[in-house]
């Protein structure tokens, strides 16, 4: 369930300042809706696999705090991440 490395990749120089800045808070939103994108799959598929349903929620609550974090801190950067991210329809 590990997200492929090409992507991670891909995630980080889109999000962060460069290659090497995995710590920024927009990287770390993105790597987590990535993930939370592909377990939402998983669980639509098998549907009584309730520790994947679990991690799925823990994920859910990380994003949400971690995008009340960048919102605390900057809110023309939150608009930004959640527009690029696909959030909040």
């Amino acid at each position: 369930m590990a997200l492929q490395k090409e992507k991670v990749t891909e995630l980080v120089t889109k999000f962060g300042k460069s290659e090497k800045n995995t710590g920024v808070s927009e990287v770390q939103v993105a790597l987590l809706t990535e993930r939370i994108n592909q377990l939402t799959e998983h669980c639509r598929r098998f549907k009584k696999d309730k520790s994947s349903q679990r991690g799925l929620l823990i994920l859910v609550g990380k994003r949400r705090r971690m995008l009340k974090y960048v919102q605390r801190i900057n809110v023309e950067r939150y608009r930004s991440l959640i527009k690029e991210l696909g959030l909040r329809k």
